[in-house]
């Protein structure tokens, strides 16, 4: 099922190009709770969903928004929910659930200044390590990361794709910047746009077995309705979806849900570089963060120094592979973000002391500017051939 999405150029926000990306991919279920700087999702949800046939229910809070997404989903029925700051915060038990029981769903968080209430209308890049950790134990989860407003739609695609094909919830991690501003765009047309579905049971009610996975790790999904009777749980469960405290089968089961995902990285997985091919010193940076980066690179570029910018798409998993390949071409690694460092800690571990690693960040609820990463990569410049 996709939208009408015609290709013509026009004005369009981040929030709305996640709307229409997730229409676009199928979706056809939101239940939220307004919250800034995401309100707009909720809004547009609103008013398109019922055209399409499709449902919006806005919930009392963002526990049983989450909870909603999963019993649309468990229907079959491709399912979204976005929110921001303390609202992605109280979805994280139920983030957990779905990962546990195997429940396609995405959680757009448009990603504001915090802890706590903070400052609803400031941007920041703060959830990072939430949106990897942000519920309990060891747990799959696939994390997209927009720098434009055209990608917000395309990866607000992905993240639907994503979620369906590996069983899996897909945070599409916003900020502030991203979701608000304004950028013309084209889009592509809807007979252009891949849209995957998840995978069917194929044999008979009586012989289905809920958590048996196929050779790709992950079971088909009977939808509730089809005659597949199963029980769904977030306790350790066998095959049947029946619990169980089998020391083998939780073992099992938790290694299975992380190499449905991590055996196929490449698939998941995805970076864009910059100006990498000779650069010296190279900048990663995600997000609008990004953005900056890009125009500290020109400028440095236009000075004469070998700068370059990586670009993480996909958050999480981390691109552990291509920072560490890049580790053996520069000299030094900048990270810039909109925190206190959260994404330079994984770069610093992935590339195991071969190059040096430094950060720029930025914290007072302003976006990180050029001039800041510029200084940094001139720093680091300067520095190489002082030494």
């Amino acid at each position: 099922m996709m939208s009408d999405v015609v290709e013509m150029a026009r004005l369009m926000q981040g929030n709305e190009a996640v709307v229409e990306g997730a229409l676009a991919a199928g979706v056809r279920f939101y239940a939220g709770y307004p919250i800034t700087p995401s309100t707009e999702i909720a809004e547009l949800m609103a008013e398109r969903l019922p055209a399409l046939g499709g449902k919006f229910i806005q919930m009392e809070d963002e526990i049983a928004s989450m909870a909603a997404v999963i019993g649309a989903s468990l229907a079959g029925v491709k399912a979204l929910t976005a929110t921001s700051g303390p609202g992605f915060s109280l979805k994280q038990e139920n983030i957990g659930f779905a990962a546990m029981a195997e429940i396609p769903c995405v959680i757009v968080n448009v990603q504001r200044w915090g802890p706590s209430t903070g400052i609803p209308t400031a941007p920041a890049q703060g959830d990072v390590m939430q949106a990897r950790w942000g519920t309990h134990g060891d747990h799959p989860v696939i994390v997209l990361c927009p720098a434009s407003v055209r990608e917000a739609y395309l990866l607000a695609i992905r993240a639907v794709n994503l979620s369906e094909k590996y069983r899996v919830p897909v945070i599409l991690l916003m900020d502030e910047v991203i979701g608000h501003m304004r950028e013309r765009v084209v889009l592509p047309r809807a007979k252009e746009v891949e849209v995957i579905e998840r995978k069917k049971p194929s044999v008979e009610p009586k012989d289905y077995y809920p958590y048996r996975p196929g050779d790709d790790g992950v079971p088909p999904m009977a939808s509730f309705g089809e005659g597949y009777r199963y029980h769904v749980t977030g306790l350790v469960h066998d095959e049947k979806g029946n619990p169980t405290t089998d020391p083998q089968v939780a073992e099992s089961l938790l290694l299975r849900l992380h190499r449905k995902i991590y055996d196929h990285l490449d698939d998941v997985v995805s970076v864009e570089g910059y100006q990498l091919e000779d650069a010296e010193v190279t900048v990663v940076a995600y997000g609008a963060a990004a953005r900056s980066a890009k125009r500290a690179v020109k400028e440095a570029r236009a000075a004469g120094i070998k700068a370059g910018l990586l670009r993480p798409v996909t958050i999480w998993p981390f691109p552990e592979k291509e920072v560490a390949e890049l580790a053996g071409r520069v000299r030094h690694i900048i990270v810039a973000e909109m925190n206190l460092g959260q994404l330079k800690g994984e770069v610093e571990r992935a590339v195991r002391g071969r190059v040096g690693v430094s950060g720029v960040n930025r914290v007072n609820g302003e976006l990180i500017t050029f001039e800041e990463i510029l200084s940094a990569i001139r720093e680091v410049a300067l520095d190489a051939q002082s030494g």
